[in-house]
């Protein structure tokens, strides 16, 4: 229990100092930052659902139709362009474009001729849509991060890209 006086520990420094109370020597120093940036992801995740929600959109429409409007004019890409920019497969595509086609945001056009790619454009509702939810959701967060100065905020975005970078490169060595 703290007093008015002491600092508040939070709960990755909890977790830290039972780990080197019980087992004196292990490396706990990731603690303090993965363990927070998990509790972090939790809580915004939990944050951008609640956004949606109140906007009336779910996580995978809003990727689908922000992939498409920030390809700019004419909010058109093939479906093998959509699954490459939304880092998910064909099959996951498909079922997004289903979904949206059948809410009004987007239409399939049909393929060029002499190949196989589809087209799948913005319907105005969609172009409506899309930028009422980022606009909201946008807003939002910038809200929760004002909690850190513009510098700060800088520099956390690049020690969080230096730290992505390096993750990224050792997942694909492992893979």
């Amino acid at each position: 229990m703290t007093t008015p006086d002491q600092p508040r520990i939070d709960r990755a420094e909890e977790i830290a100092q039972a780990w080197r109370r019980e087992q004196p020597g292990l490396p706990v120093d990731s603690i303090a930052i993965l363990t927070r940036i998990h509790h972090a992801a939790k809580l915004l995740g939990d944050e951008r659902r609640r956004v949606l929600t109140q906007v009336g959109m779910d996580a995978a429409t809003l990727d689908l139709l922000s992939t498409l409007r920030r390809a700019g004019q004419p909010y058109r890409l093939s479906t093998r362009e959509l699954a490459t920019r939304c880092l998910i497969t064909p099959g996951a595509v498909t079922q997004r474009v289903d979904r949206a086609q059948h809410e009004g945001l987007v239409r399939r056009l049909a393929a060029h001729p002499g190949t196989r790619a589809v087209p799948v454009e913005l319907t105005p509702e969609g172009h409506r849509a899309v930028e009422n939810a980022v606009d909201g959701l946008l807003t939002y967060e910038q809200s929760l991060i004002e909690v850190l100065s513009p510098q700060d905020q800088q520099e956390l975005a690049r020690l969080l890209a230096a730290l992505l970078q390096d993750l990224n490169d050792r997942a694909h060595h492992r893979a």
